[in-house]
């Protein structure tokens, strides 16, 4: 409520400073000189539980009394307004239905509303389409237009919107602890002690209700690729991959897009992000006594099959895949022939080295025609004016193919669908399917670099720098608890909705990865002062079958942890990098009705963002910086090199000097494409061994271990539904005697625990 006092004395003030449109509108309060604290305020109303009817007045009087058709001179290109509010008078995707991005359809009419968003002329303008869309549109596809709007326009700069997580917890929590909210919802907080032991309900002294989701109940678990959960299904990095998709969306045209050095490699950022989650998924696979991830082949059932446990607010349950799942079927067979036939088309002008399109030749023979690359798969090629609302089909090639895997939703009558887990950017990385998926078209990648030639010598040395030395401290993963915001799962009452805020609060703990934090040392010697870039590696020794891995296949599995400008001085220099501090890194993030609160008390707004909110909308969680390890410790290796910087031509030089990203403005996952070199760099290319090390890089040996923490769900698991159904502890069995005729059987036989299912003992 502070809040919303704040806001409406701002606003009041705001009006008697400004000429008014009409004095007798509530919407002639808002002016275009909002502070960044005011406009974020705002923007945490509009999605504050999307799901339900607008509970602040203000929003609400905003929007009814706000015609979109009779201010089209509001919005820069007049085309959108028309294009929008045909799209309206045909009919757009109802309130309540399931939005997905992959139904044509239903694409077009949310960059239809993205569009108007963005190219309103100011901030007022945007804020009442927002109001306004609101009130009216499908709430998928308004938060969906609303993120994206809010990572490009200028004037939204800085604003940090709520967690995925939290908007829409659905996406990230498991149906069956939703439920359990629910219950707990309708009998008002009344608890069943025996229930709320087994479930692990907890009510703390401010009425909030703590749900477990047990990880350790693996009822719906298939195959052996469940244990990987814990990390495909981690809500930091579904949100990491939502957040990229809202900052490089295929379908977006490059004038759009805000920085000129960002729009120019973002195909090349899109193949190499990829690159760069499946090689961290391996890593998480080795940890495991897991192998590689499989190449999928269209015409070969998928083995392993996924059970999501997840339900939407509608209802409607997410698909399951049982095991053997077949791809090509009568209803799908043409799309899976489209699949194929665009993935020869590439792959065809890869070996040829271009690539026509409406009589337009890319090349893809020069290092930096990688961008073409990423463009033909992930993106859209800028052509000519003439097709501004067509839609390329080589962009289509990702959607075809999780169409081909999933409910086949290329179809034209296609339009209220019950999508997979593929379909959306916030669970797709959940499906193992998908890993499989990237692997083909990240082939495409590894196939591109194959044809371009080694890195000489003078590329990869660094005249007069050397590395002496690289000390690492002891690496150490362990498993915490995290409680995770899923209030906004659950409906209002009708006074709670006059009230604005919830009388219940309900928080999920989930299980997650955490490492404890660690610092790398790199003493260097250079013979002069300079600028130069820091690329530090960590990839893995010996594959799952403790063999050493040769050094050419093992480059691509290498997880790049850190990449920074320094400013080398003459003679030694000693950096240490903390793990915390490391490139693009994001902490946990705040709760929102924490930082509500911490808005409401903030002096200095920026204080705020450098303290908490660093690479908010950018960082790849901190958390997931290792892999799991092993107990008795996994053997990987640390790659560093020290290489001159070449700047990219026509870029703010500040944008880089400052080392410590303290500019919330920044955008920080674009720092790194400030550096000419390719991204990967020199890991990126087949290696030439016999000439590959020089004495600015430097490849040593690390541990990572794993420490094992009691948990509390894993005993409650055991407590109340293993107990009955192990019959081994109900057998007796005379030891000195059952193995008499069985000598030459190994004694290792006797343990109680070798035939144990441990895919979940590590957590």
């Amino acid at each position: 409520m502070r809040a919303v006092c704040f806001v409406l004395f701002a606003l009041a003030a705001a009006a008697s400073a400004t000429p008014a449109f009409d004095s007798n509108d509530y919407e002639t309060k808002l002016t275009t000189t909002m502070d960044i604290k005011t406009k974020q305020i705002w923007l945490l109303k509009l999605l504050n539980h999307i799901l339900q009817p607008v509970m602040y007045k203000e929003v609400e009087e905003i929007g009814k009394n706000f015609k979109i058709e009779d201010h089209v001179d509001f919005y820069s290109k007049s085309d959108v307004v028309k294009r929008f509010v045909n799209c309206m008078k045909i009919g757009m995707l109802p309130r309540g239905e399931i939005f997905t991005l992959h139904v044509d359809r239903q694409m077009k009419e949310v960059i239809s509303a993205f569009h108007l968003l963005y190219y309103a002329k100011d901030f007022t303008t945007f804020l009442k389409t927002a109001c306004w869309m609101r009130l009216y549109l499908n709430e998928g596809m308004f938060v969906y237009a609303l993120t994206v709007a809010c990572r490009h326009r200028e004037d939204c700069r800085g604003i940090i919107l709520p967690p995925p997580y939290e908007i829409y917890p659905y996406y990230f929590v498991r149906a069956d602890v939703i439920q359990n909210a629910y219950k707990l919802k309708m009998k008002r907080g009344l608890l069943d002690p025996k229930l709320c032991e087994f479930y692990g309900i907890k009510k703390t002294d401010k009425d909030v209700y703590v749900i477990d989701e047990n990880v350790y109940d693996k009822r719906v678990y298939l195959n052996r690729d469940d244990k990987l959960r814990y990390f495909t299904e981690d809500i930091d990095l579904n949100t990491y991959y939502y957040y990229f998709h809202v900052d490089y969306p295929f379908w977006m045209r490059d004038d759009i897009f805000r920085n000129d050095f960002t729009k120019t490699r973002r195909g090349e950022i899109c193949l190499y992000m990829m690159q760069q989650l499946l090689a961290r998924h391996y890593l998480e696979r080795l940890s495991n006594g897991l192998g590689e991830i499989t190449t999928l082949s269209w015409n070969k059932p998928i083995k392993k099959g996924f059970v999501p446990w997840m339900a939407l607010h509608n209802g409607v349950q997410l698909p399951m895949r049982w095991n053997n799942h077949v791809i090509v079927r009568e209803d799908n067979v043409d799309v899976v022939r489209l699949v194929e036939d665009y993935e020869m088309i590439i792959k065809e002008a890869i070996i040829k080295g271009y690539i026509e399109i409406n009589n337009v030749k890319f090349e893809l023979i020069k290092p930096e025609d990688v961008e073409y690359l990423g463009r033909l798969i992930y993106g859209k090629i800028e052509k000519t004016d003439l097709d501004k609302t067509r839609f390329d089909a080589y962009r289509y090639l990702l959607i075809i193919m999780k169409s081909a895997i999933g409910l086949n939703t290329m179809k034209s009558d296609k339009y209220f669908v019950m999508p997979t887990l593929l379909d959306s950017y916030q669970t797709a990385l959940r499906d193992p399917v998908f890993w499989r998926l990237q692997k083909r078209i990240v082939d495409f990648l590894i196939l591109f670099k194959r044809r371009l030639p080694y890195y000489t010598r003078e590329e990869l040395q660094f005249q007069g720098v050397k590395i002496e030395k690289v000390v690492v401290d002891k690496l150490i993963t362990y498993f915490d608890d995290y409680f995770m915001d899923m209030t906004n799962a659950v409906m209002l009452t009708d006074e709670e909705l006059k009230k604005t805020t919830s009388d219940m609060t309900f928080l999920v703990r989930k299980r997650r990865l955490n490492h404890e934090p660690f610092k790398v040392t790199l003493d260097v010697y250079s013979d002069k002062a300079t600028d130069c870039v820091v690329r530090i590696f960590l990839g893995p020794k010996k594959d799952v079958h403790g063999r050493l891995i040769d050094f050419n296949r093992n480059r691509l599995n290498f997880v790049e942890l850190d990449t920074f400008v320094y400013k080398l001085e003459t003679g030694k220099n000693t950096i240490v990098r903390d793990s915390m501090d490391m490139h693009n890194l994001v902490r946990d993030r705040v709760m929102t009705h924490d930082f509500w609160k911490k808005l409401d008390h903030a002096s200095d707004i920026k204080q705020l963002y450098i303290k908490d909110l660093r690479n908010y909308n950018t960082g790849f969680p901190t958390r997931l910086l290792l892999p799991k390890g092993r107990v008795g410790g996994m053997e990987m290796m640390l790659y560093c090199i020290v290489s001159p910087l070449k700047i990219v031509e026509n870029v703010d030089q500040t944008l880089i000097r400052d080392t410590t990203r303290k500019d919330f403005l920044v955008n920080f996952r674009s720092t790194v494409l400030l550096d000419k070199m390719p991204l990967g760099f020199p890991l990126d290319r087949f290696v030439d061994v016999s000439r590959f090390f020089t004495s600015n890089m430097k490849l040593v040996d690390v541990v990572v271990y794993h420490k094992k923490k009691v948990c509390d769900m894993k005993s409650r698991w055991e407590k109340f539904v293993l107990r009955d159904y192990n019959m081994v502890d109900r057998t007796p069995i005379d030891a000195g005697t059952y193995f008499t005729d069985f000598v030459e059987v190994d004694t290792d036989i006797r343990r109680k625990d070798r035939f144990r299912d441990d895919s979940l003992e590590h957590l």
